[in-house]
């Protein structure tokens, strides 16, 4: 029973509204709320007897009943932006997200929305926010979309071309931190991801940055390349610019044509690999800069790797992930110490075969991979296919759905036939001259997990697809 100690009065732009502690306490510590409780949750004294919030109250309403329910409703009547722009003032975004789409897991993730950019070209890059947002690297411009997907002003890069994006995390939520430059010249810069202004320029004192990563203590890693062979992989601080520490490749290792950087929290270790196009002998470097030293190297010819498209590590299993170009997933134990330049005797590569009959990508779509909460990641052609368990089982495939089939019809003296994806084109005697493959945006050439949201970048088009996992039915014990 709520007793009239439990009860909580608002006055909100001038419509009264009574709610109870334990519906406020919901919202959290680091809500609005969270300062009206004291270190016990008990609800401090206001000698007025209620408070006064000069907001939207429509917007209120909605937020008190999504505080009691979990549930998310906005009538008509009220602006959805308007709602979002009150629910980030009560600091409840993480509510607001919640309650429209669950928990992420690839294996019931759903196409939610297609979005075109205004750029020309070929998109690059795409990096998923911690708060579902994304970037989109085109050339010199990256264009940024909130959670809600705003666009907001582009990053012009003038006549510099992005090379790789990393966002700098919870500490400073608008900042993406971005290597740009030329062959030659280049340099890193941290810029504000709402304004699309520069608010830092790094101190890169040895070389052009290339490939970025972050640590969870907040260092900035990126591998460095510059004409007088000064090259390796540089730390910054994120918060000055300023370089911290380099560690120059030893002979023998190539760490400026590195294209992957992977920091491993589990170890304090930072992955390093040279991946094709850019390598055809592919490799990988653990490196401990604590100890600066080369921690285990693997070389592509020691292992009849082929043409590694991409890695990762998966440090809950000790393993690292490899794809080939023609879709085979590999796997190798992180930790068989094999020396510089050599094969271990002990250590073998685990091959699985290509769970798609690929046809030829185009030279700009490689297969990508990506972990995320235990669940394994692959794109090849147009697919995302996700894959579970120890034994990394196929559990899913996600392509964007065309729709239902549309049947036959005809333009000018040619038959158009369509038959699941493919269409195909008949004349004069019924006779094929003509087949492809329905596309929506070719095939995927990056995508990005973060959020709790799949972003899947395009490559014939300028265009990327949201998955978003539906929120789980909520179930009636007493029905």
């Amino acid at each position: 029973m709520t007793t009239q100690n439990d009860r909580v009065r608002f006055n909100v732009g001038g419509k009264i509204f009574e709610t109870t502690t334990t519906t406020l306490a919901i919202a959290g510590r680091d809500s609005y709320f969270g300062p009206m409780f004291n270190e016990n949750w008990d609800l401090l004294t206001n000698p007025s007897g209620e408070h006064f919030i000069d907001r939207n109250p429509d917007c209120f309403s909605i937020i008190l009943d999504l505080l009691r329910t979990g549930k998310l409703y906005i009538p008509p009547n009220v602006p959805e932006k308007l709602f979002y722009e009150e629910a980030q003032f009560y600091g409840l975004m993480n509510h607001v997200r919640s309650a429209k789409w669950g928990q992420f897991d690839g294996n019931r993730l759903q196409s939610s929305k297609s979005i075109s950019g205004r750029a020309q070209g070929v998109g690059k890059l795409i990096r998923a926010s911690h708060d579902g947002g994304c970037c989109v690297a085109h050339g010199r411009m990256v264009h940024v979309y909130d959670w809600m997907f705003e666009e907001h002003p582009p990053i012009n890069l003038d006549d510099q071309w992005v090379r790789d994006a990393c966002w700098v995390g919870p500490v400073d939520p608008t900042g993406l931190v971005i290597s740009m430059g030329n062959p030659g010249e280049g340099g890193l810069g941290l810029f504000n991801s709402t304004t699309g202004e520069l608010k830092l320029k790094f101190n890169v004192t040895h070389a052009d940055a290339g490939p970025l990563s972050i640590s969870d203590c907040c260092k900035l890693f990126s591998g460095c390349k510059d004409r007088s062979k000064e090259n390796g992989i540089g730390v910054w601080d994120p918060n000055t610019g300023q370089q911290v520490d380099f560690f120059y490749e030893p002979p023998g290792l190539s760490f400026g044509d590195a294209n992957k950087l992977q920091w491993l929290k589990s170890s304090g270790s930072l992955f390093v690999a040279g991946l094709f196009p850019r390598q055809h002998n592919c490799y990988f470097i653990l490196l401990d800069f604590r100890l600066k030293s080369v921690v285990r190297s693997w070389s592509s010819a020691n292992y009849d790797l082929g043409q590694v498209q991409d890695a990762i590590v998966i440090e809950d299993n000790n393993s690292i992930c490899v794809v080939n170009e023609l879709g085979d997933l590999g796997f190798m134990d992180l930790r068989c110490d094999s020396g510089l330049g050599l094969r271990c005797k002990t250590c073998s590569v685990r091959w699985r075969g290509s769970p798609l009959m690929q046809e030829k990508m185009p030279s700009f779509c490689y297969p990508k991979l990506a972990l995320h909460e235990g669940q394994l990641f692959l794109t090849i052609d147009d697919y995302v296919l996700v894959f579970c368990g120890s034994d990394w089982v196929l559990t899913s495939k996600l392509r964007k759905s065309f729709g239902d089939p549309i049947g036959d019809y005809s333009i000018g003296s040619q038959l158009l036939s369509t038959v699941k994806d493919y269409v195909s084109v008949f004349c004069g005697s019924n006779s094929v001259i003509s087949r492809f493959k329905k596309s929506f945006g070719g095939p995927i050439c990056d995508f990005s997990i973060g959020g709790d949201r799949l972003f899947v970048l395009h490559g014939e088009e300028n265009l990327f697809d949201v998955w978003e996992t539906p929120p789980s039915p909520i179930v009636n014990l007493y029905a």
